[in-house]
Formats: C-alpha cells, structure tokens, sequence
C-alpha cells in the first residue's frame, strides 16, 4: 500500500513540477525552438583520463564546507567502476537557469558546492570510510506540451559547456538527464552522446517524461530499450575512443515506467546502469517503493532521490527529509544519491 501512496503523492509533485518547468520556458522565442531531438555537433577527441575525482573525506560539516583538494590517487572522473569501489556519489538535480526545477538553479555554483560540501560532510560521517564525490544532476531536455522537448542548448549554447567545465575543475561529476518526451529513449540518449568527450560526464534517462501527455500519464520505456540504449552507448565510446566506464542512470518509482525490466543486462562494456528510485512522500512511502526498485536483481547498483521543501505552493515534498543516517539503512544500499 506505501508503494502506491508514494506514487500518488508522486504523481501530483511531478504534475506541479512539470507545469513549473511549462511557465518557465514559455518565456523563450519559440520560433527558436525546433521540434526535434538535436544532436549536437560537439567535436569528438580522445579524453586525458588522468584527471581525478576530489573526493570528500572529512568529517566535520566545517571542513566539508570547505571545497576539497585534488586527490592525486582518486580515481578517474570518467571510470565509474573506480568510482564506486570506495566512494559514494552525493549530487543536486535540477536546471541551471530554472529556479523552480530543484535546488541546482536556486544558487550560484559557488554556494552550491558550499552546500553540498556541507551535506557530503553529514554523509561522510555516515558512510562507515567511503568517500563522498560530489555531483551536479542537469536536466539536460525538459518535456514540454505534446511531448516536446527542450535542451538546453536551444536555450544558451555555452551555458551546459560552462557547468561540466566548472565541475572539471572541481573534481565532480556531471549527470545529465533527458527526460525523452515523445521520442525514440535510444534517439534521445543519443544527443548527449557527444558530451561523453569529458571525462566527468555521465547520462541519465527519465522514463516517467515519456509520453505524448505529460503531466495527463505515466511514460515508460522497455527492458529492451534500456538494453538498446546501453549498447548504443558502448558502441560510441568504442568509436571515439573514449576510455573509462561511464553511467548510465535509468529513473522509476512506478512499475509502468520500465516495462518487462527483467530482461535488462547491466554488463555491457564501458557503461555502468544504475537504477534510481524518485519517488515522493514520507519515509515509509518512500522505504516501500525503495524496495519495490530493490527486487530488480539485474540492476544491482542502485540510487535514491531526495526532494527539498522550498516552499514553492501546492508542491509535495519529502516530510520529513530523510537523513543521511536514514539513507544509508536502504537495503541495498544507494550508491548514488541526489537531491532536488
């Protein structure tokens, strides 16, 4: 019953979130805007693996909110093999120039870091000697009415390069997150496909934007598109030479949203799945529909998503925020965590 509370609550979150992110872009030239998926035409070259991840291993909120020193020994931004053998992932979702789609556009880039240094401070302590890597989680295309979308490059052309180069400089990772719409999830993967170039950049898919009628139903995909789109990844990276093992993070909280998943391999070449419940609501609601992700034994590597409460009316939130003591309880543990 908490799964299906959870999704209910998710459901008029997602609805609220949604029409937000439509009065929010409704503001830009729409004879600008195309109705395609673009493929951006961002040159391909062989990426310098020795750029390491700075990995946060203090204690103390005090020193957490300090920006860490590169670690020489890290390991790559780009192998997220490496990455999770000793590390967790801590990031902030959301649109860098949309206030309302989570906390990644409420701040500056400094601040942000400033906050989630803070936060990966609380999870260290927590974490039992993993370190903590920071993250920023973009939403990369925005679903809009019909199923449309729009990328962020149709909005400002440097604006996505800026963030993945600032957080290069950081040591973090970068996700970016389609939300398909009403396109081809493989087509859709494929347009960020290009930003596999840098080495901290990692890709999601969000399954629940999937549709002709966003904000009116539930989108999906298949365990056979997962798989498709896991194999197109691997085959890009082996055409441009690109090293290293990136993620690939598919999001569900409700059954519909990944159709015949047990047919879903996560042992492709040089991409790691990750499987990532974002459900909304109260610890129980949200612990319940934890577990239902948690049956997905093909999937092993799983994340979870956390919602700030920023006061915005009619918008549900977590109530209360999980804390990362809490978080860490989740059977099996989260190896990726993000908050929004």
């Amino acid at each position: 019953m908490g799964v299906y509370m959870g999704i209910a609550r998710k459901t008029l979150f997602t609805c609220i979130m949604a029409s937000c992110a439509f009065l929010f872009f409704s503001s830009f030239n729409s004879e600008k805007i195309t109705d395609t998926v673009p493929v951006e035409s961002v040159s391909v070259e062989k990426i310098n693996l020795q750029t390491s991840l700075a990995v946060d291993n203090s204690v103390t909120s005090n020193e957490a909110a300090v920006d860490d020193a590169k670690n020489p020994e890290a390991p790559p931004l780009s192998n997220a093999a490496s990455i999770m053998l000793d590390s967790d992932i801590l990031a902030f979702y959301g649109h860098p120039i949309a206030k309302k789609m989570g906390i990644l556009g409420r701040y500056p880039k400094e601040e942000l870091i400033e906050k989630l240094s803070a936060l990966a401070g609380e999870y260290r302590a927590e974490s039992g000697g993993r370190g903590i890597v920071k993250a920023f989680y973009i939403i990369y295309g925005t679903v809009q009415p019909k199923g449309n979308i729009l990328t962020i490059p149709q909005i400002n052309k440097t604006l996505l390069k800026e963030w993945i180069e600032y957080a290069q400089e950081q040591g973090m990772i970068v996700f970016l997150d389609h939300q398909i719409g009403k396109y081809d999830p493989v087509e859709s993967l494929a347009s960020m496909f290009p930003y596999l170039k840098y080495p901290n950049v990692h890709l999601a898919l969000d399954p629940e934007w999937r549709t002709e009628k966003p904000m009116l139903e539930f989108g999906s995909v298949t365990g056979d598109e997962v798989n498709r789109a896991q194999e197109a990844m691997r085959d890009y990276m082996v055409k441009n030479n690109i090293e290293g093992e990136r993620m690939l993070v598919i999001h569900q909280f409700k059954e519909v949203m990944i159709r015949n998943r047990a047919v879903i391999k996560s042992d492709f070449e040089h991409v790691q799945l990750v499987h990532c419940m974002d459900g909304i609501g109260t610890p129980k609601e949200k612990l319940d529909t934890y577990k239902y992700n948690a049956l997905a034994k093909n999937m092993p590597v799983k994340a979870f998503k956390l919602f700030y409460d920023f006061k915005l009316p009619g918008v549900l939130v977590d109530t209360p925020l999980l804390t990362p003591k809490e978080v860490y309880t989740l059977d099996p543990r989260p190896t990726l965590i993000m908050y929004q």
